[in-house]
C-alpha cells in the first residue's frame, strides 16, 4: 500500500479553473466584478486568461471544443481544471496505467498539447509541469496584454484554496477512489449533515501536497435537497464552488460588495452571540463579521488559537457559486458553519419554492 503522505503524481498545488458558457458576455463581467482582470489572450484560439494573485481563470469560448460542448449540455460552469506537477509526462502516464481515461485536447501548429484525463462529468483534469514565470503555458500559447499587471492584487484574493464536486447519490465513494487512486489523496474530513427538511454527506480529500483540496458532496437520503437541486439544473455532476483565499477577508467583502457581487446573507443573530461560548478568546471583530455576513470557524482550546473566516456568494451563473476564505491556522473547510450555512441555504430553498413544507 503506498504511503500516505507520498506524492507519487508530484503534485504541486492547483494550475488554473477552465470555465466556458453557451451565451456570450456571462463569464467576463463577472469574473471583473470579481476582481479579476484580463492579462492575456490565446495566440490562436477565442480563449482569454483572466488572474488575481495567483490565481488563474481560463474562459475558453472557442465554438467546436470539449469546453463548447461542456457548457452546452450543463450551462455556464467551470468545465475543466488542472494540476499542477512536476512532470506532465510521467503523471500522465501512471494515470493511464492506473486506470485513467485519456482526454484528446485539440492543439494547433507551435502550441502545447496539454495532457488530460477525464474527471468530474466527463470534463478535462489537466497536468501542467510549466508554469514558471517565462517558460510557463501562457507565456508559450498566450500572449499578455500590454500596460497590464501579469498578477493584479483585485480584491486580494490570492490563490486557489478547495474546489468542491456535487455527485450522484452513492457516487461519492467512486470518486473518492478516483482521486485516491490515480492522486493519493486521503479522506481528512467526513460530514453528515442534517438540516431541518432535508440533508447532505461530505467526504473531504487532500493531496499529499496539502494545496489541493476537493470536498465531494452528495444528497443525503432524505432528498429534494440542495445537492439534488444542483445536479438538476446542472445537468450532471460537477463543480459546485471555487474557494478562493485572501489574508483580509473584511477587506475582500468590502472590495466585493463595492464592485456588486451579490453574497449569501448572514446567519440569525444566535450564531453570531455563540461566538464566544464556541470560541472563546477568539479576539476577532464580530461585530464587523454579523456586519458583513462573515462566518467564523476553528478552536482556540488550550491555548491553540486556530481559526478560518469564510463567506459565499450566491450563485453567480446557473448553480455554481464561489466560497471567499481567509485561514489563520485552521486547515478545515469550516465544519462548525456548515449546518449554520446548510440550514442557510435551505430557508432559501423554501424562500424559492424550490423546497416544499
Amino acid at each position: 500500500m503506498t504511503d500516505l503522505f507520498d506524492n507519487p503524481m508530484g503534485l504541486m498545488g492547483f494550475e488554473f479553473v477552465e470555465f466556458a458558457s453557451p451565451s456570450p458576455s456571462v463569464l467576463e463581467p463577472m469574473f471583473e466584478k470579481l476582481g479579476f482582470v484580463l492579462v492575456a489572450k490565446h495566440r490562436s484560439k477565442d480563449v482569454l486568461l483572466y488572474r488575481q494573485g495567483d490565481i488563474n481563470f481560463i474562459v475558453n469560448r472557442e465554438p467546436k471544443s470539449p469546453a463548447a460542448y461542456f457548457s452546452a449540455e450543463h450551462g455556464a460552469s467551470a468545465c475543466g481544471l488542472a494540476f499542477r506537477v512536476k512532470d506532465s509526462h510521467k503523471a500522465y502516464e501512471r494515470a493511464l496505467e492506473l486506470g485513467a481515461q485519456p482526454l484528446e485536447t485539440p492543439t494547433g501548429p507551435m502550441e502545447l498539447r496539454l495532457p488530460a484525463i477525464r474527471g468530474i462529468g466527463g470534463a478535462p483534469l489537466y497536468l501542467i509541469d510549466r508554469f514558471e514565470d517565462g517558460q510557463s503555458i501562457y507565456d508559450i500559447d498566450f500572449e499578455f496584454l500590454p500596460d497590464v499587471e501579469r498578477r493584479p492584487k483585485g480584491h486580494g484574493l490570492k490563490l486557489i484554496d478547495h474546489l468542491t464536486h456535487n455527485v450522484y447519490r452513492g457516487r461519492m465513494a467512486h470518486w473518492a477512489k478516483f482521486y485516491e487512486t490515480l492522486f493519493n489523496f486521503r479522506e481528512i474530513r467526513y460530514f453528515d449533515i442534517s438540516g431541518e427538511y432535508t440533508g447532505l454527506t461530505s467526504k473531504a480529500m487532500t493531496a499529499p501536497d496539502g494545496k489541493i483540496r476537493i470536498p465531494l458532496n452528495e444528497e443525503s437520503a432524505k432528498g429534494g435537497g440542495q445537492i439534488e437541486e444542483f445536479l438538476m439544473q446542472f445537468n450532471g455532476e460537477g463543480i459546485q464552488h471555487v474557494a478562493l483565499l485572501t489574508d483580509d477577508l473584511i477587506s475582500t467583502v468590502d472590495s466585493l460588495q463595492m464592485a456588486g457581487v451579490p453574497l449569501m446573507t448572514a446567519p440569525n443573530d444566535y450564531y453570531y452571540e455563540a461566538i464566544e461560548t464556541r470560541l472563546p478568546a477568539h479576539s476577532q471583530p464580530v461585530p464587523e463579521l454579523q456586519a458583513r455576513g462573515i462566518l467564523l470557524d476553528g478552536t482556540t482550546q488550550g491555548g491553540q488559537k486556530r481559526l478560518l473566516l469564510q463567506i459565499f456568494s450566491q450563485p453567480l451563473f446557473g448553480p455554481v457559486f464561489f466560497e471567499f476564505i481567509q485561514r489563520a491556522g485552521d486547515e478545515g473547510f469550516g465544519e462548525g458553519n456548515f449546518k449554520a450555512l446548510f440550514e442557510s441555504l435551505e430557508r432559501d430553498q423554501v424562500a424559492r419554492g424550490v423546497l416544499k413544507v
